[in-house]
């Protein structure tokens, strides 16, 4: 699976995508009413980022503005944001009210999530203290150096194979208010060399003392992290725990339902899996009755099987 829209809302604001040149700038919405959608043509036709977000500039209150989503920039699949980043932060004293910031929205047909090219975006973060929502699209070339930063509160990276250095920098970054984290681990296929290990960091807590909701999906080694968090320290303080959207079979599953106890949840997403259906009842039996939601959807999970018997498995969101 590939993805086919663009995101609908962030910072709880309907996103809204700034118009083209011709468009009437009395026609568009109340600065803090909605999340920006800044982008170009990621092929090249017309204009650039950069031109785009100095018209958008000119033409709203940029002191009201509280989401930024930026888009497509030009030859997305060739070069990192490194001009997007430049431009966004020579423009911060611009955006005092600004508290979301999401890199990188784009579907397959800008841009598959594995051709994204991505970069150091740690500068963002440092030069928008105040930011309390963060997220990026893309694994490609994407750096994550450990940092500190006390207000941001939610953090998704979304990718088709997430290197092991950003899990790594994520994992020892001091985020105190953070509470939602959200990694697409992926695959090695496409870059996701990490390892169950590389998360100890982040499954110990000892940085995340406000997380409660913790997502580590999209993954060929949703076992292994299943796993793993089974003795987490972390998940006794989660209300949300989703391995979701990987290659989960009962191995998984069963070290999972095996480690520490898991009804203090209030949800546990597993969507996009490959368990038997005696697993599948055996993880309702488990947590229902204590009032944990279960989401079991299979979705769009699907075993090919090669003639000498091997049996492939994918993740949700691949290429």
């Amino acid at each position: 699976m590939t993805i086919g829209d663009h995101l609908h809302s962030l910072y709880r604001l309907p996103a809204h995508t700034f118009p083209g040149p011709d468009a009437r700038t009395e026609d568009l919405p109340e600065p803090d009413a909605v999340a920006w959608r800044i982008t170009a043509d990621a092929y090249g036709d017309g204009e650039d980022w950069a031109e785009v977000f100095a018209r958008f500039c000119a033409a709203v209150d940029t002191t009201r503005v509280r989401a930024l989503i930026v888009g497509a920039w030009v030859e997305a699949y060739e070069l990192p944001p490194s001009g997007v980043i430049e431009a966004l932060l020579a423009a911060r004293d611009r955006f005092p009210a600004l508290r979301a910031l999401f890199l990188g929205d784009m579907v397959m047909e800008e841009c598959e999530i594995s051709w994204i090219n991505q970069t150091d975006v740690t500068p963002l973060l440092a030069g928008f203290p105040a930011l309390e929502e963060f997220g990026v699209r893309g694994g490609t070339g994407l750096r994550f150096p450990a940092l500190s930063h006390g207000a941001l509160r939610r953090l998704v990276v979304e990718s088709g194979g997430l290197p092991a250095e950003a899990v790594r920098g994520i994992g020892a970054s001091d985020l105190p208010a953070l509470e939602h984290l959200d990694l697409w681990l992926g695959t090695p296929d496409y870059g996701g060399d990490s390892e169950a290990a590389d998360l100890e960091p982040i499954l110990s807590g000892a940085r995340l003392p406000r997380l409660r909701h913790l997502a580590l999906r999209n993954s060929e080694m949703q076992d292994a992290v299943a796993a793993a968090v089974a003795s987490a320290p972390v998940v006794e303080r989660l209300e949300v725990l989703d391995l979701s959207m990987g290659v989960l079979t009962d191995e998984g599953a069963g070290a999972l339902l095996g480690g520490q106890p898991l009804t203090h949840l209030k949800k546990l997403d597993l969507h996009h899996h490959y368990l038997s259906e005696p697993f599948v009842e055996r993880v309702r039996q488990t947590l229902e009755p204590a009032g944990v939601e279960v989401d079991l959807d299979r979705g769009n999970a699907e075993e090919d099987t090669e003639g000498d018997g091997r049996v492939w498995r994918y993740v949700a969101v691949g290429e």
